[in-house]
């Protein structure tokens, strides 16, 4: 085909963006280019033996599977060539064409202007085809799908467009060329490339090949169509298959990098054999840090599924439940049929029980770490807290294994990130405490300073502060931990610890008798349940308190959010006979200026719980007008 037949496409906008952080960013490792291109051919060879298994035609001609790369030290190019599935002209199109499909526009939102740093958000988005333009100025992809006769050529300097056209007389499989640029020639070298491989890809499960230099007398080996003899530069063998004696941690880490293509180490791992009445083998990687679509549920994600090493699919998501799917990591059974589909995956018993063995193996994981390494747990927290309190409200079999996992700010904390487990809490409960006390709120700030946490701080009792978002949820689903009951210290029933049974008689006899009751009543009326005097205010002059079974602000926001109507629930208001401007109140004798106080009160009640006010203007005329008496004064 001539060349006038060749057809140039822009890339997306995003992609422009991203290219250029790509070929311009200061990337301290560019060595890993070449990882990621073989781990992509490894992935090609994959998911051709999968097919395979039902159309043993696609391989008849080439089943030798292997990755080569050659080079040209004059030329400054660099082939990684594998015989896997290939692509056709629609597939190159799609995942040539446009970077990062799922990922792109949040990618660029994370942008910090830092290239180092922002550099390393790359393997978070699936982008590692990409890091090829760090050391090339421009990449030629030639390519036949296995299914396909025609071949495909695809071009393209990193800028703003690629070309694409079609070739004939290739063979199955890709071949990604690299023209190197100035600043790494030194990439167009037999013992850096031996060494790169050695390092990061020694764990592949497929012979990566490279030119052996012909020795006097020695026996030819293998030599390819070209005549040039080939040797496996590897090991090629399968890590998760090896004995872990037989597996160093560096070996780990990287093998890590190319089931995730995340460029940062994992934090920890699980690697184990089970023999017996289901044969399987695991090895379950727990991530440093969320990937950018971690709270989208309808995400792909799961294991990489191998039967008898014949690998199946990439995400197999039926062996870990949904709250785990920042797992990456590996399975190959023994048991199951090579033909195994999504549907037979859904439905086998076996399934099930690796499901549940490997999901205890998980949270036995997290729970050693948080054990041994506190400080490393609680930067795990941090990342993917929310998604397990997620598993502690759905996952009923492993509640408590997961209870054991939860850790929540207190009043005991300095700040947000000094957390406490479930517990500890309970290590420390004052003598006379029979629960366990939170409060939720919209923020870490708004929950500290909570007017209803002042007779608790003062009586030293330790309430849990909730401010995820998911947490109103979470609390609705859980009752008790260790007998012992968890209560909202927002709600009207909530009874404070550590008071005397004269101390609540007396209370039950002012809440009865106090004069301000019913003349709040007449200016505040069907705004609220019901009026009282506080149990739980020591500083605060009121508070806005929720009946038993009313909705909480937390999920009134997320039902809202949702477009989900919810019936209108009032709150109890209560008061402090004790502050000065309740006592000021209860002596003020004029009625209208009485009725503007208790508003401007309750007004701030709402507000000090992160509430939004109904009519914000009408309360900065009250607040106006009382600030220009107080000034005439």
């Amino acid at each position: 085909m001539s060349e006038t037949d060749i057809k140039t496409h822009s890339f997306q906008t995003e992609a422009k963006q991203l290219l250029h952080l790509m070929i311009h960013s200061l990337y301290s490792n560019r060595e890993i280019f070449l990882r990621e291109l073989i781990s992509n051919a490894s992935d090609a060879i994959d998911k051709l033996r999968f097919k395979a298994i039902g159309h043993p035609e696609l391989i008849e001609q080439d089943s030798d599977f292997h990755i080569d790369i050659t080079f040209d030290a004059e030329a400054h190019t660099l082939t990684v060539t594998d015989n896997g599935i290939g692509m056709t002209t629609g597939e190159v199109m799609e995942n040539l064409g446009t970077i990062a499909k799922s990922g792109t526009a949040e990618f660029l939102a994370n942008l910090t202007g830092d290239e180092a740093k922002d550099s390393q958000l790359i393997g978070q988005f699936g982008v590692g085809f990409y890091s090829a333009f760090m050391v090339a100025d421009r990449v030629e992809v030639l390519t036949r799908s296995a299914e396909s006769d025609e071949g495909v050529w695809w071009s393209s300097a990193g800028e703003d467009s690629y070309e694409i056209d079609t070739r004939e007389g290739l063979r199955r499989g890709t071949a990604v060329v690299l023209h190197l640029k100035t600043e790494a020639h030194e990439f167009a070298d037999d013992f850096r490339l031996r060494s790169i491989v050695r390092k990061y890809s020694d764990h592949i499960g497929v012979p990566v090949r490279m030119a052996k230099a012909t020795l006097p007398g020695a026996e030819e080996e293998e030599v390819d169509t070209a005549g040039e003899e080939l040797e496996a530069v590897n090991s090629a063998q399968a890590l998760w298959t090896r004995s872990r004696s037989e597996i160093d941690d560096d070996e780990y880490k990287e093998f890590y990098k190319h089931v995730s293509h995340d460029f940062d180490d994992p934090l920890t791992w699980s690697h184990n054999r089970v023999e017996g009445k289901l044969e399987y083998t695991s090895l379950l990687y727990i991530p440093k840090r969320a990937p950018f679509d971690l709270y989208n549920r309808e995400t792909p994600r799961g294991l990489k599924l191998y039967v008898q090493r014949v690998f199946i699919m990439d995400d197999a998501e039926q062996f870990l439940p949904l709250y785990l799917r920042f797992i990456k990591g590996v399975v190959d059974s023994n048991d199951l049929p090579l033909n195994v589909s999504r549907e037979i995956l859904q439905q086998d018993e076996r399934v099930t029980s690796i499901r549940n063995a490997l999901t205890k193996r998980v949270l036995t994981t997290l729970e050693t770490l948080a054990n041994k390494e506190p400080e490393e747990y609680q930067a795990f927290w941090d990342e993917f807290g929310e998604v397990l309190k997620e598993g502690a409200g759905e996952d009923f079999a492993n509640r408590e294994a997961l209870m054991k996992l939860l850790r929540f700010a207190s009043t005991r904390g300095e700040d947000n990130k000094k957390t406490v487990s479930l517990d500890q809490y309970l290590e420390r409960k004052t003598e006379d405490q029979d629960a366990i006390y939170y409060i939720c709120a919209e923020n870490y700030e708004t929950a500290q300073r909570s007017p209803h946490l002042e007779i608790f701080k003062e009586r030293g009792v330790e309430v849990l502060l909730l401010f995820d978002r998911i947490d109103e949820w979470l609390m609705s689903m859980l009752t008790d931990y260790e007998d012992m009951k968890f209560v909202d210290v927002m709600r009207a029933d909530a009874e404070v610890p550590g008071a005397s049974a004269e101390e609540k008689e007396n209370e039950d006899s002012e809440e009865d008798d106090h004069p301000l009751v019913e003349r709040i009543s007449v200016v505040l009326g069907d705004k609220v349940e019901a009026i009282r005097p506080s149990k739980r205010l020591t500083s605060s002059p009121a508070c806005l308190v929720l009946s038993e079974h009313a909705m909480g602000a937390q999920m009134r926001r997320i039902m809202e959010a949702s477009g989900q109507s919810f019936p209108d629930s009032k709150p109890y208001f209560e008061f402090n006979p004790g502050h000065p401007l309740i006592q000021r109140l209860d002596g003020e004798q004029d009625e209208d200026r009485f009725a503007e106080l208790v508003e401007v009160i309750f007004d701030q009640a709402n507000l000090a719980e992160g509430g939004t006010l109904n009519d914000p203007a009408t309360y900065v005329e009250r607040m106006n007008r009382l600030l220009l008496e107080l000034l005439g004064d």
